[in-house]
C-alpha cells in the first residue's frame, strides 16, 4: 500500500511542529515527509486529506494486561492483596484460551482508540495473545508472567516460539523474559530466569516495588534487600530490561537501574487509585534513569487511556513536588513514544522521520478542547483525550479510523462475544 497524508502538521523527531506537510507511507515505512505539493503526479492507494490536523508517532502503552478487561469494574475500592486474592487470582484461574483470546482483541481495540500502537503486554496465554494480535494487525511485546502458583511452561521454548511467531519474525509479536514480581516466585524460579536472560543475552522485566508492603516484605525474606537488588543479585537485569511501577525505589536501587539502563515504567492511573503511591519520577530524572508510561490492566485502572496517564504523570509530579514548572509535555511525549518504544522491542517506531515504521496517529484538532491553537504539544498532553484520536496506523495499515476499527473482526461482535464470555466465566 502506498497512502498520502496530505496537508497535514506533522510532529518531527524533536516534537517540533512541521506546518504544511505531506507525508507518504510505502509499505510499512515512511518513505517521505515534505511540503506541501499541490500537483502530484504520483500514483497512491488512498490519499488522506489532514486538513490541518496533526499526525504524531504511535503512543506506546508500555505496561498492560490487556485481556484484563473482563474485571474491569468487577470489583473497586480496595487495597491491592484483597483485590489480587480475593477477586483477580480466583477468576483468572477460569480463563480458557478463547477467554483470553477475545478479552486481549477488546483490550487492543481500546488501545487503538487511544492513540497506542503498541503495548507491552502481560498475561496468562500467551499464545492467546499472540494470535490477537496477528489477528488484528496491532504490535505486542509479550512479557511472560511467571510466578510460582501456576504451572511454568518452558520460557526458552516459548522465546524461540514467539520471536518468530506463525513467521512473524519479530514485527508484530515479540517475547521477553518476565515473572510476576518477587513475591510471587521462588529462588529456584530466579535463578532459571537468571540463565536464560544469560544464555540469550536479552532484557527482564517485572512487577517492581509497586508497594511499601511488597519492598518490606521482600527485605525480611532476602536479609534487607529490596526487590531490585535481588534481581540485581541474580543478574536478572545484567542486559537491561524494566521494572513496572517502581515506586518504592532506595538511592541504591535507583543506582542499579541507572547502571543497567532500567527503564522504570510508571502506571499513575491504577496507583493512584489503589493507592499505591505515586512514582518519584523527577528523583529517577535526576539520576538518569529512564521512564516509560503505561496503563497497567483495566481491572485497576479502569481503563485503557494513555492521555489520562500523560496527564497524571505530569500533574502528580507538580502536586506531590510543590513545583508546577516539573516535567514539561516534551519530556512526557518522551517516555510515551521513545522510551515506550524502547520497551516493546521497536525503536526503528520510536518518531515520526523518513525510514522509520510507519506507526502514525492523526490528532483531530477540530474540536473545542484543541482550540485555540497556541501550543501544540502542551496541548496534547494537557488539553486532549482519546475523542481527539482521529485515526490509528500501524505497520502502514489504517486499524482505527472515525470510530471504526478495521482490525479482521466485527466490532459489534467483539462487545457480544466479550459479555457472552464473562457471563459463563463468572458462572463456573
Amino acid at each position: 500500500m502506498k497512502i498520502k497524508f496530505k496537508n497535514a502538521n506533522v510532529l518531527d523527531k524533536n516534537f517540533d511542529v512541521l506546518e504544511n506537510q505531506d507525508l507518504i507511507v510505502e509499505g510499512n515505512r515512511i518513505k517521505k515527509i515534505q511540503n506541501t505539493v499541490k500537483d502530484d503526479n504520483a500514483t497512491y492507494d488512498r490519499v488522506i486529506d489532514c486538513d490541518g490536523n496533526y499526525l504524531i508517532p504511535g503512543i506506546k502503552n508500555a505496561h498492560t494486561h490487556n485481556a484484563m478487561v473482563f474485571l474491569r469494574s468487577l470489583s473497586d475500592d480496595l487495597p491491592l492483596g484483597e483485590w489480587l486474592t480475593k477477586y483477580c487470582f480466583p477468576n483468572e484461574a477460569k480463563l480458557t484460551y478463547e477467554d483470553i483470546y477475545y478479552f486481549t482483541i477488546l483490550g487492543i481495540m481500546e488501545n487503538l482508540s487511544s492513540g497506542v500502537v503498541g503495548s507491552m503486554d502481560m498475561y496468562l496465554d500467551l499464545h492467546a495473545m499472540a494470535d490477537a494480535s496477528l489477528k488484528t494487525g496491532f504490535r505486542v511485546c509479550i512479557c511472560d508472567t511467571i510466578q510460582k502458583f501456576n504451572k511454568i511452561i518452558s520460557p526458552e521454548e516459548y522465546f524461540i516460539e514467539l520471536n518468530n511467531y506463525k513467521g512473524d519474525n519479530g514485527n508484530l509479536v515479540k517475547y521477553v523474559y518476565g515473572m510476576h514480581a518477587e513475591y510471587t516466585n521462588t529462588e529456584e524460579i530466579i535463578k532459571m530466569l537468571s540463565d536464560l536472560v544469560h544464555k540469550y543475552k536479552v532484557p527482564f522485566f517485572v512487577h517492581n516495588s509497586e508497594t511499601k508492603k511488597e519492598v518490606d516484605e521482600c527485605k525480611e525474606r532476602w536479609g534487607g534487600l529490596t526487590p531490585t537488588q535481588v534481581f540485581e543479585k541474580f543478574g536478572l537485569y545484567d542486559f537491561g530490561g524494566g521494572g513496572y511501577h517502581s515506586i518504592y525505589l532506595d538511592d541504591k536501587d535507583m543506582e542499579i537501574y541507572k547502571k543497567h539502563d532500567i527503564i522504570a515504567v510508571t502506571c499513575p492511573g491504577s496507583n493512584v487509585k489503589l493507592a499505591s503511591g505515586i512514582a518519584p519520577i523527577l528523583k529517577y530524572k535526576d539520576y538518569g534513569i529512564k521512564v516509560a508510561i503505561g496503563t497497567d490492566g483495566p481491572a485497576s485502572n479502569n481503563a485503557i487511556d494513555m492521555f489520562r496517564e500523560m496527564y497524571l504523570t505530569t500533574t502528580l509530579q507538580k502536586v506531590s513536588n510543590s513545583d508546577p514548572a516539573v516535567l514539561n509535555a516534551k519530556e512526557i511525549l518522551n517516555m510515551v513514544m521513545i522510551n515506550g518504544a524502547k520497551c516493546i522491542g521497536h525503536s526503528d517506531g520510536d518518531v515520526i522521520d523518513e525510514g522509520k515504521l510507519a506507526d502514525i496517529v492523526m490528532i483531530d484538532v477540530h474540536k473545542p478542547n484543541m482550540q485555540p491553537l497556541n501550543t501544540f504539544v502542551n496541548n496534547l498532553v494537557y488539553s486532549a483525550s482519546k475523542t481527539n484520536v482521529k485515526l490509528t496506523m500501524v505497520d502502514g495499515k489504517i486499524l482505527y479510523e472515525d470510530g471504526k476499527y478495521f482490525i479482521n473482526e466485527d466490532e459489534n461482535y467483539i462487545y457480544k462475544k466479550c459479555n457472552e464470555l464473562l457471563k459463563n466465566l463468572l458462572n463456573r
